[in-house]
């Protein structure tokens, strides 16, 4: 009989131990302070590390709990990748149920290499920004890819205007001043960082690639790039994409001053809104390769050669 007193004791020890650990930690870590604080999650991250952040802002008391009371609530895979207001004087569940709405700005990630009319579909679909509006102000090149926190409910004018300040920024005073030294200028850069974007599959080939192009360019050469025909032949209701994957013989003469099989030098704007990475390859550029052409194989390796008969080998070898 003492053995069952004596469990039963440590067990309501427990309990009202748990329920009092419980509690203190579910209460604000502070209630009298008036004054928030953006907390901001990134897009994929981690349950252990958004509760850590907490912690260690001050907004919670105690991460045990405060899993608790997500897991008790069943919303860890709703909660939002984006920036919340956030108080001390929350209490832990009021919090948790924060992180689930009211996000302040909107995570949106722009990879590198799509044209405006693929933006403007990512823009429809956070935003609901009409996508003739967004292709109509957009100049293509200039939308940056990367990764955004984006106030909800723009205007296409305060998107286009966000991407188009941060190429501004990235497109540095050194760039600048390296394109000058090819006596390229900036539109210029950014049309051949466009086709390096979509015409070399790895980091170490881009440089090369810009560089071919660049002595092409010069040499009165056409640039024969793939990529442009696609941008000139447009959306492709049948696969339904941007860019037409299996080029045709009469793709190749299809009338248009973007397409560089028809047309010798340059097209005459962007093709895409090229990364850092090739915007970089092109002011690093060496006009003086040796190379003249190059072919990308299955695998997306991009082979180099100086004439065109070791070009027609490399055709025959890996296409």
């Amino acid at each position: 009989m003492k053995k069952i007193i004596i469990t039963s004791s440590i067990v309501a020890l427990l309990l009202i131990f748990g329920y009092l650990f419980y509690r203190e930690g579910s209460l604000p870590v502070d209630s009298t302070v008036t004054d928030e604080q953006v907390f901001v999650i990134a897009e994929g991250e981690a349950i252990n590390s958004i509760i850590n952040r907490l912690a260690s802002q001050h907004l919670i008391r105690n991460r045990i709990v405060f899993y608790t009371i997500v897991k008790q609530k069943g919303i860890e895979r709703d909660i939002q990748a984006g920036d919340f207001r956030l108080s001390p004087n929350m209490s832990a569940p009021e919090i948790a149920d924060e992180l689930t709405h009211g996000t302040i700005d909107v995570w949106v990630t722009i990879p590198e290499g799509l044209r405006k009319e693929e933006i403007a579909e990512i823009m429809n679909e956070k935003f609901s920004i009409t996508e003739t509006l967004f292709n109509d102000l957009s100049q293509e090149g200039h939308l940056f890819p990367d990764t955004y926190l984006i106030p909800k409910n723009p205007s296409a004018e305060q998107v286009i205007s966000i991407l188009t300040n941060t190429f501004d920024q990235r497109f540095s005073d050194e760039m600048r001043a390296k394109a000058a030294q090819l006596n390229l200028t900036e539109e210029q850069v950014v049309t051949i960082a466009s086709l390096v974007e979509r015409e070399a599959k790895t980091a170490d080939d881009r440089q090369k690639v810009a560089s071919v192009i660049l002595r092409r360019v010069r040499a009165g050469m056409p640039l024969q790039i793939d990529a442009t025909v696609q941008y000139a032949l447009g959306y492709q209701p049948q696969e339904k994409d941007w860019w037409k994957k299996a080029l045709t013989l009469e793709d190749l003469k299809y009338e248009s001053p973007y397409n560089t099989y028809v047309h010798a030098g340059l097209p005459p704007g962007s093709i895409c809104n090229p990364g850092l990475a090739s915007l970089e390859a092109v002011t690093n550029a060496d006009p003086n390769t040796p190379y003249l052409f190059y072919v990308s194989d299955s695998q997306g390796v991009t082979h180099f050669s100086k004439t065109y008969d070791e070009h027609l080998q490399n055709i025959e070898k890996y296409l």
